[in-house]
């Protein structure tokens, strides 16, 4: 899943060119390309699909040369993670009954490959032979605010039946399923068989499940194009965790321990970047640093810059555009971000 504009990255992430298609950590790859690359260690190239915004289509034939064209899937418009993962199940099954299906966003990190290669295989070995909605979760290492969290009850085997999904909490509601100790992070990564998320489909999201299966010759023909760009608009916009996930009485979790992050805000990659002694990142030498601490400065190539006072802050400047913002208050950096396009015009946002 490939088609996010990356909000809370602003001004580095834009809609032109979004954060899954930026070398956010500096490692001479993009997120998109990481994600590929991870998951290319056991899936081979021709059964890799990217669904992505029509406006990205280049930026993934560039990016993953591997992909061919009928392996970029094009969204008009945007419609959340369920007609997402709904389109590409239809495509699947025009052509494929048995598919065993990973979900994935497009730009998460994950440090621990062997690991992750585990879970993916018991995973996918529990889907081939169960109609389970398999969700991944990641044991929580702190109070977050910024991630969903997962009820389950506790298992002595390796997967456990999931109570509940309870959205973003407040830090006190936080601690409390932290201290309860059968909560996990949400990580957004889903295992299933294309049979039992076509039934859950038709079960939840009767809608969008009739208008992606009234599509079963256009598939993978010339028709396919116009069709979804008839059809998505249709679409209703929602969420594969709410319109399936917290719906469905079969859905199972695996807790998983793979050096995650969703990489969703600036404050998540400030954890995964080298600090100096004050607690700094700066990805531009040319920063002269006074009374700064716990502090990521990221500049353009070429641009010196002085920073006095500052602790806790996130400073990043781009060519069209300048964020200065305490980092704990760095979840309101999606809605500035829509006041900046509504103010002074969608070309800065």
């Amino acid at each position: 899943m490939a088609g996010g504009v990356g909000s809370r990255f602003w001004p580095a992430s834009k809609t032109s060119l979004p954060k899954q298609f930026l070398d956010i950590l500096g490692t001479g790859e993009t997120l998109i390309q990481q994600t590929y690359r991870r998951f290319s260690k056991f899936c081979k190239p021709e059964n890799f699909i990217v669904v992505t915004n029509q406006l990205y289509k280049n930026l993934v034939a560039e990016q993953i040369p591997d992909l061919k064209e009928d392996q970029i899937l094009l969204e008009p418009v945007m419609r959340n993670t369920a007609p997402c993962i709904a389109y590409a199940a239809y495509k699947i099954a025009a052509t494929e009954k048995e598919a065993n299906l990973i979900i994935t966003p497009a730009d998460h990190l994950i440090l621990k490959q062997p690991e992750f290669e585990s879970v993916v295989e018991f995973a996918l070995d529990h889907t081939s032979k169960n109609d389970h909605l398999v969700t991944l979760g990641i044991q929580p290492t702190r109070p977050d605010t910024g991630y969903g969290y997962i009820e389950y009850e506790q298992s002595v085997n390796s997967i456990n039946s999931v109570i509940q999904f309870r959205e973003k909490p407040d830090v006190q509601t936080a601690k409390s399923f932290i201290a309860q100790g059968n909560f996990s992070w949400n990580s957004g990564m889903f295992f299933w068989s294309l049979a039992t998320i076509l039934n859950a489909f038709e079960d939840f999201l009767p809608n969008v499940n009739s208008l992606f299966a009234s599509g079963m010759d256009k598939y993978n023909t010339e028709d396919e194009t116009v069709f979804i760009e008839e059809t998505y608009p249709k679409c209703e916009s929602i969420s594969i965790d709410f319109g399936i996930m917290e719906k469905a009485s079969n859905v199972h979790m695996i807790n998983a321990d793979i050096g995650w992050s969703d990489l969703g805000t600036w404050g998540s990659v400030y954890t995964h970047l080298d600090q100096d002694e004050n607690g700094n990142t700066v990805t531009n030498q040319q920063v002269a640093l006074k009374n700064v601490s716990n502090t990521l400065v990221k500049l353009p190539e070429g641009k010196v810059a002085i920073i006095q006072g500052l602790d806790g802050y996130i400073v990043v400047d781009t060519p069209q555009g300048l964020l200065i913002s305490k980092m704990e208050d760095e979840q309101e950096i999606k809605q500035l971000r829509i006041d900046i396009g509504d103010r002074f015009g969608k070309d800065y946002i």
